[in-house]
This record gives C-alpha cells, sequence and structure tokens, in this order.
C-alpha cells in the first residue's frame, strides 16, 4: 500500500499492481509453479515461468486493487479509497474465481476466534477487514510527522475493529464449543489407501489388476473400520476408476458385484468415488449406497478440474488434444444435491457430496445447507499435491471454511492425504499424513445446523463489493455533472428570511425522541428476530402485529407530534418571531444569553436559546440545519452560535441539510405506494399458483377475503421494505460517520453519494430482486 501512494498515475498504478501479482505468486505459490512443471514434465523452471507471466491473470485482483485504490483516492478521502480498494479486491475475486478459491483471508485459518467472521461474510469478509486494518496501519504511518492525533486516531481505528472481531470470534467459538456435544454421533471410517497414479499402474499392470488391488486394500482397510464401530464408510475421489452400475464388461459387473456384497455383508452404508455415464457423457461422480446393499444416488462432480478433467466446447478440438494429450474428458455436474446416508439402525442423515473442487466453490456447500444438510462429506485425489505440501494444506484450509461458513461438520477424505475431520468452527479434529496409508475413524454430534447469514444470503459480500463500487462510481460521475452545472451557472446563496422549525418544550421533546426510539428498536428487533429465527420472510400475524404496534403507531404518532409542534421562524425588527398556528410568539433579541446547538440530535437537530436573567424563558428549536437557523437570528444582533464541542454535530446536520431529496424520498411514497407496487405482482402470482386464477380468491370466498390477502402482502412488503430501508440507513450513517471523523470537509459529499446510492439500490435494488424471483419461479 505504501508502495502504491507513491504512483501518480493509473498507468504506474497498473504497473505496480502487475509487479504485485508477479511477486505474490512467487512468494506464495511458488510450489504451484513447481507442480506445473511436474505434471505436463516441462520441468521446474519452465513451470516457474509459466506461473510468473500468469500471474496478472491468476491474480489479477492486485491489478484491481491498484487502479480502484488510486482512482478513488484522487477524489476522496483515505477512508473511502480504503473501502474502495478492499471491495475491488474482493469483487474481483467474486467475479473471477481462483482455481482454488484462495484469497487473503484463508491465511487467518489458524485462528479460531479470527475465522469465525466467516459465517457472516465468508473468507472474503476476513480479507476485507485485512485490508481495512493494513490501510489503518499504512496511513499511520504516512501520518507519522504530522503529530500524534494524526496517526493515533487510524491505528485506535484498527484496534478497535480487531477487539470487535475477536470478540465475536471468541463469542461465536464458545457457544459452538457449549453445544459440541448435541446431536447423535455419527461414526465415519474413511481410507486412504495411498494407491495413487493410476495410469502408470494401469500401464505397468494392467486395468483389472490395478482395480483388484485398489478393491481389495479398501475392502482390507474397511472392515477393519466396521469392526471398530463405523457406521459409515467413505472411500477417497475415483477410487473405483469405471463406472459403477453401468458395467462395459463382464469383469465390470462382477467388481461392481463385489463392492454390493461388501457392503450389504457389512451391514455399513458406503460413499466411494467412481464414474456416471449418460448420453451426454461420463461424470466424476459419487455412488451412495445404503447398507442393505442398494444404490442409493449418484452425485455429479460440479467442478471437474480444468483441462486435466473437463475442456470447454468453444475451447476443445483435435489440435488441443495433440498438444495436451492429457486434457480430460468428463462433463461438468449440475450443482448440489443432497443424498441421505441410510445408517443400519434406522436413521437417515442428510449431507451434501463435495468432490475436489467442489469445496473451494462457497455456492454448493451454501446450497446444500439451504437444502437439509447436516453434515458435509469431502472427496478429494491431491495426489498431484504428493510433493508439494503447500497445495495440499491451502486445500483443505479451504475446504474447512465451508464447515465454518454452514455450520455443518465436515469428513473429509483423499486418495494420500490430507483427510480429515472437522468441526463447525472449522478445527480439524482429527488429520492424516501426506503419503502414507491411513484408516481415520472419528465419531462427530450431527445436529441440525444454526443458520448463519451466508446460509440465508449467499456468497453475497463479492456482490455486495462490486454493486457498492457502482454506485460510487455514480455518484462520482452526477457529482462531476453538478460541479459543471454549478461552474456554467453560478447561482447565489442566501440565507432565508424564514426557517420551518419545531418549537419543543423538554417533555414534547422527550415523547418524540421515545417515540423514535420506541419505533426504530422494535424494527432493528423484527429484523434480528427475522434473521435468527423466523426467516428471511414475513409468515405469521406476530410479525405484522409487532410492526403495527411497534413501528407503524409510534412513527404516526410521532408525525402527529411534529405537526402539533411546528411553526415558522422569522426575524421583524430586533426580535425573532415564532408563527405556530395562526399565534404569534415574539422573542426579543434582546433576551437572549446563549445559543448552543443540542449536543444529542434527537429526535433531530436543534438549537437551545437560553434567556438571560429577568428575561423570557428559555425555548428549545428544531431546525434541519441549526446553523443557518443561528445565521437568522445573527441578523438581529443575537448572541453568536456557542459551537463548542458540538462542532461534529453541526457538521453533520450541515451535511443533512445539503444532501439533496427527491420527491419518492417522500415517506408516504417510500414505504406506503412503493411496497404496494411490489406487492401486487407477488401477490398476483400467489394467486395464480394457490386459486388458478388472478382474481381466484375472490371468486371463491368473495371480495372481503380477497381485500384481506391483498392487505396482508401489501403490509409484508411494507415490513421488508421498511428493514431494507433501515439496512441501508444504518450503512448511509456508519459511512457518514467515518467520513466526519476522518475528512470532514468531504462530510457532505460523502453523504451526498451515500443516500444517493441507498436510493439506486431501495427504488432499484428491490424491483430487480421481485424480477428475478418472478422469472425464477415462472
Amino acid at each position: 500500500m505504501l508502495a502504491l501512494d507513491a504512483r501518480t498515475s493509473l498507468a504506474r498504478a497498473l504497473a505496480g499492481g502487475v509487479a504485485m501479482s508477479v511477486a505474490f505468486s512467487a512468494a506464495a505459490f511458488a510450489w504451484f509453479g513447481h507442480a506445473i512443471g511436474d505434471f505436463t514434465g516441462l520441468g521446474s523452471p519452465a513451470g516457474m515461468l509459466l506461473l510468473l507471466l500468469a500471474s496478472p491473470l491468476l491474480q489479477p485482483q492486485l491489478l484491481v486493487f491498484a487502479l480502484v485504490r488510486q482512482q478513488v483516492g484522487r477524489q476522496h478521502g483515505a477512508g473511502l479509497r480504503a473501502l474502495a480498494g478492499a471491495c475491488a479486491w474482493v469483487g474481483c475475486e467474486w467475479l473471477f474465481p481462483k482455481l482454488l478459491g484462495d484469497t487473503l483471508g484463508h491465511g487467518l485459518y489458524p485462528s479460531l476466534p479470527l475465522r469465525q467472521l466467516a459465517d457472516l461474510g465468508g473468507a472474503a469478509g476476513i480479507t476485507v477487514l485485512l485490508l481495512l486494518a493494513n490501510e489503518g496501519i499504512a496511513l499511520a504511518i504516512r501520518r507519522r510527522d504530522a503529530g500524534a492525533r494524526a496517526w493515533i486516531r487510524p491505528l485506535g481505528l484498527v484496534c478497535a475493529m480487531v477487539v470487535a472481531w475477536l470478540g465475536y470470534g471468541s463469542w461465536r467459538a464458545s457457544t459452538l464449543a457449549a453445544a459440541a456435544s448435541e446431536g447423535d454421533p455419527l461414526r465415519i471410517g474413511m481410507v486412504q489407501s495411498n494407491i495413487v497414479d493410476y495410469e502408470r499402474l494401469r500401464r505397468e499392470r494392467g486395468a483389472y489388476a490395478v482395480v483388484r488391488e485398489v478393491l481389495d486394500t479398501h475392502f482390507a482397510m474397511s472392515r477393519a473400520a466396521v469392526e471398530g464401530g463405523a457406521d459409515v464408510m467413505l472411500w477417497s475421489e475415483t477410487v473405483y476408476p469405471t463406472t459403477f452400475g453401468q458395467a462395459r464388461s463382464e469383469d465390470g459387473a462382477a467388481l461392481d458385484d463385489e463392492i454390493r456384497a461388501f457392503v450389504a455383508n457389512a451391514r455399513v452404508p458406503l460413499v466411494f468415488g467412481t464414474y456416471d455415464m449418460d448420453a451426454a457423457g461420463e461424470y466424476n461422480a459419487a455412488a451412495f449406497m445404503a447398507a442393505d446393499g442398494r444404490l442409493v444416488g449418484m452425485y455429479r462432480k460440479t467442478h471437474p478440474f480444468p483441462l486435466t478433467e473437463h475442456v470447454p466446447p468453444w475451447l476443445d478440438s483435435p489440435a488441443l488434444r495433440r498438444w495436451m494429450p492429457w486434457t480430460g474428458s468428463w462433463q461438468a455436474g449440475n450443482g448440489a444435491r443432497v443424498f441421505p446416508l441410510q445408517l443400519a439402525d434406522g436413521r437417515e442423515i442428510p449431507v451434501v457430496p463435495l468432490i475436489c473442487l467442489d469445496d473451494v466453490d462457497v455456492s454448493l456447500a451454501l446450497e446444500g445447507a439451504r437444502l437439509g444438510a447436516q453434515a458435509i462429506i469431502g472427496m478429494s485425489n491431491d495426489s498431484w499435491f504428493s510433493t508439494h505440501a503447500q497445495g495440499a494444506e491451502l486445500h483443505l484450509a479451504v475446504a474447512a471454511f465451508r464447515s465454518i461458513e454452514t455450520r455443518l461438520p465436515q469428513f473429509r477424505v483423499t486418495a494420500n492425504g490430507i483427510s480429515a475431520v472437522i468441526d463447525p468452527s472449522g478445527t480439524r479434529l482429527a488429520t492424516t499424513a501426506i503419503g502414507q496409508p491411513a484408516l481415520l475413524t472419528v465419531s462427530m454430534p450431527i445436529r441440525t445446523p444454526v443458520r448463519t447469514l451466508m446460509v440465508a444470503w449467499g456468497n453475497w459480500l463479492g456482490a455486495a463489493a462490486l454493486a457498492g463500487l457502482l454506485l460510487l462510481a455514480a455518484a462520482d460521475l452526477w457529482r462531476l455533472r453538478r460541479r459543471r452545472q454549478r461552474a456554467a451557472a453560478p447561482v447565489a446563496q442566501a440565507t432565508p428570511d424564514r426557517l420551518e422549525v419545531l418549537l419543543l418544550p423538554p417533555a414534547m421533546r422527550v415523547l418524540l425522541g421515545l417515540l423514535t426510539l420506541a419505533a426504530w428498536a422494535t424494527l432493528g428487533w423484527l429484523g434480528l428476530r427475522m434473521l435468527l429465527r423466523d426467516g428471511l420472510q414475513v409468515n405469521s400475524l406476530v410479525q405484522l402485529k409487532l410492526f403495527a404496534f411497534g413501528v407503524v403507531l409510534p412513527t404516526v404518532c410521532g408525525w402527529w407530534v411534529r405537526r402539533w409542534c411546528i411553526a415558522t421562524a422569522r426575524i421583524e425588527g430586533d426580535a425573532l418571531v415564532l408563527i405556530r398556528r395562526g399565534q404569534r410568539q415574539r422573542l426579543p433579541v434582546a433576551g437572549m444569553a446563549a445559543i448552543t446547538p443540542w449536543r444529542l440530535p434527537l429526535p433531530m437537530h436543534g438549537l437551545h436559546v437560553r434567556g438571560a436573567v429577568g428575561a423570557q424563558s428559555s425555548l428549545s428549536l428544531g431546525a434541519a440545519d441549526p446553523a443557518t437557523l443561528a445565521t437568522l437570528l445573527a441578523q438581529a444582533s443575537a448572541p453568536e452560535l456557542a459551537i463548542g464541542h458540538a462542532s461534529p454535530v453541526l457538521a453533520d446536520a450541515r451535511a443533512r441539510a445539503a444532501a439533496p431529496r427527491w420527491r419518492i424520498d417522500h415517506p408516504g411514497f417510500k414505504f406506503g405506494l412503493f411496497p404496494l407496487l411490489l406487492a401486487l405482482p407477488a401477490f398476483r402470482l400467489h394467486q395464480h399458483i394457490a386459486f388458478g386464477s388472478s382474481f381466484g380468491e375472490y371468486t371463491n370466498f368473495g371480495l372481503q377475503a380477497y381485500l384481506s390477502a391483498l392487505l396482508i402482502w401489501w403490509a409484508a412488503w411494507s415490513i421488508g421494505t421498511a428493514l431494507l430501508a433501515m439496512a441501508l440507513r444504518l450503512l448511509v450513517e456508519l459511512g457518514s460517520l467515518a467520513a466526519l471523523l476522518l475528512q470532514p470537509a468531504h462530510a457532505g459529499n460523502v453523504r451526498a453519494a451515500l443516500q444517493g446510492s441507498a436510493r439506486t439500490l431501495y427504488f432499484i435494488g428491490a424491483p430487480a430482486w421481485l424480477l428475478w424471483r418472478l422469472l425464477s419461479n415462472s
């Protein structure tokens, strides 16, 4: 980051990003270059050269990070630049997934508390925090000569972030440890035979002899596991190197029967790697067999290894096959599936299988968890890592994050290591060594997992990061256009001669503040309950009643209080005149001893006017921009506004007042008409599904039932949009607060950009999501 700060142009920043990608590949992935050389037969030097030349393609996030950071830094402060750079990093990794799915966040896998954050944002969330922490440290280094206060602030923010991060992780780890013994135990025996390089063995001994040795070895080791009390047996990827159930010869059919007979005699279900086949071609697959020897089903590997297992049709050609004779011809499977482990005692445990590269795809495990899986079954053949332990360790660490994100235990077997059993916190309970035969039999409790944010929202962070960058770019373009328009036609800004204020006695201010807090607290509790317990869908009258009485009623009461207290303030001579409900209240400026802003802007910003001794009593005036109200008072020679410690409050009020407001921001449209516009197509789809036509409920049950159902749908969408607005408002306030603390001069522009982005997400994002749901259900 310090090196990039010295780059003053986009071209130099891009060059720096390229250099960083090469250096990063050489430092962190040298083993991959040697593996390429070994696999292709070109040798390690040639493999390393290929790796370094391909570094910009293998690590594109570094180039994008450098460019976005440089561009945003030209127009915004250090805080927004850091956030934009982090978003560019994880957004690029989301848009262009890496071969092994790696990101910086995986480097913190050894830390139990720090890695727990992955159940919120995946390993990408940890990457974001790592980048932000390093940005804070880099900023402190750059400011080291500007005084202690200049460099302590970013370090303090970094420390606060890390403390909060550790606090969440420690709490999560402790709750998982407390529930570790809950559930029925499942004991799985995993066979790591260390028989690899089937092609060489075929050439030396013949295909049948190789399969015979593989099966005999696995039968013998499995019998030992069953005698040790194993409930399920698990063999590695492609351990049975031919199609199962679709024999190509009599010998193949006999071998299939041997496997069925072994399972039936052992009375233990078996999951093993094999091939599957249909009219489209062959698949790398996992066969699930019940304890009686029946084939329950086949899972087809979703992500075959590029080139070595699968060549895309657009790339495949006879010339490619001649140049790369080692390319594979397997087809890709069709996504996550959940299969039951049918145990001999009658239990059925739903599991999601992941074969090799499947476990680097975040979405597959998440989809399996949504489909009801209670454990992850991992199968891999990492034989090409035999002499490169770093690759096997990285693959295992990436796979372990699937358990953290879903809170599912994982049983992962490989042909020659590293096989492992991983608990929901990501801890390896047992592992095997690389390059040695091993039998790993471990018991772990199985229970219905807690639904994590990742399971609920999916792999959301990368997409959200890219959306944020697009919105920032749109806001910058809009602001540039506004700046050019103002430059072309400058408009003189004058202080208004009257302002709309709220005349709030202490009791009224407390009442209005309590109503505001009650509405926000109830809405927050409703959202938290939906997130952790009820699911992200309005599906009960309890939610509707809670929203009506806890959110709508306080909001309406607050609106009525505001209407009751509204007044117009103007200056007449040497006095402040307040006109409220047809009555005039004249306050001589001479009777004002001091004017101070409210230090706590609740329920809004405002001023406290304290009367002099013997003069008229003090009063409180709520105003959108207290500084403008103070300027109005200054026209009558009122005391100057006493800022003191309230300068951040005034700056925030000024930024709020300066942010543009659109007509669609009116609460009546935003929370009334707009949710109805969203509810109507969803309600129509519901009518078609449940009653056969758009007016099916009206035809069958009458107008009252139809309108009641429509009202419920409208209310449900009102809750959803209110929760979305609250989440966006929270992000806007946090971003504005950060800008206010780090770059006060840009606080107004940052708030305007954030509010514009939130407006776009609300009024465009919600209909786009609804359209996607309607199309997916049609």
